[in-house]
């Protein structure tokens, strides 16, 4: 068995997949998790994701081996700080943020002496849909699960969270902090970020009503993101808005040549951009 305790902080649709995962693989003796909805939590319970709950992180995390903190990026620093004092000497602690250089820095901040067995991650999965209800017990199979090791990071604690990663069914794959989050900025937040602006926009419209009623499988498809949690989107635009202000200001250059092409009546300019985007999504993502 690879670990003996794991605590879960933040038993939502990642650290509830994450332990419903690891149970049917039979890699935790015991699996607690803790969090401020106690009617989540038992919910968990009622479900068999975790074995216990605790709502007080000090007396979560005591005795752990291993320390997953799967809540809102905002809410981390504080989290660490908490934990910290408490924590076995050996405990190994990992998250799943969806930016990674301010997690980094907050560890670095509130770990101390700890940080050597902090191993930062973030898994490539996920839905609109929250809580302990939408978790699933193969979320994790076939995706990717990307993890940013600091210089200080130990090979023992690096290779046990990579191990339990693996044990999800998931691919785990290695990324400077930097590029993780670049990367991150432009194939995960700003589409998230378009969705909620397009929605938004829509829904001042006078014809919202219309609008909606109307709208097809391709609004849908496109929007879809727009359902999820706001206060961890909130929290990762601002975490990792350098990388994102670059490229949505790339975005936006494209953007506006597309609407002067549009005005133009450029009609090879508008066919070459829309080849050139159906060409590319059916090499790197069909």
């Amino acid at each position: 068995m690879l670990i003996q305790r794991l605590t879960v902080i933040g038993v939502g649709l990642i650290g509830g997949s994450l332990a419903r995962a690891l149970k049917q693989a039979n890699q935790c003796a015991e699996i607690v998790g803790c969090g401020r909805n106690v009617e989540n939590l038992e919910q968990a319970v009622e479900l068999k994701v975790i074995d216990r709950y605790e709502t007080n992180l000090a007396i979560a995390v005591q005795g752990a081996d291993v320390v997953v903190i799967a809540v809102p990026l905002g809410t981390i620093a504080k989290t660490f700080s908490v934990i910290q004092p408490v924590l076995q000497p050996q405990a190994i602690v990992t998250d799943v943020g969806s930016a990674k250089a301010c997690v980094v820095a907050d560890a670095r901040q509130y770990l101390g002496d700890h940080l050597s067995h902090f191993v930062p991650g973030h898994p490539i999965a996920g839905s609109e849909k929250t809580g302990v209800i939408a978790s699933k017990v193969d979320l994790f199979v076939k995706r990717r699960v990307i993890l940013t090791p600091l210089a200080e990071t130990n090979q023992n604690a690096y290779a046990t969270i990579c191990k339990m990663w693996q044990a999800t069914g998931a691919e785990v794959v290695e990324m400077a902090i930097a590029h993780h989050d670049k990367v991150l900025a432009a194939t995960s937040h700003l589409p998230h970020l378009l969705a909620y602006s397009l929605v938004d926009t829509l829904a001042q419209m006078e014809t919202k009503s219309e609008v909606f009623r109307f709208a097809a499988g391709g609004f849908r498809d496109f929007t879809r993101i727009a359902a999820s949690d706001p206060q961890m989107w909130h929290d990762i635009c601002l975490a990792n808005k350098d990388a994102l202000l670059e490229v949505l200001q790339l975005f936006n250059q494209d953007l506006q040549q597309l609407t002067q092409a549009i005005a133009e009546n450029d009609s090879p300019m508008v066919m070459d951009m829309f080849k050139r985007a159906k060409a590319a999504r059916d090499k790197f993502v069909g």
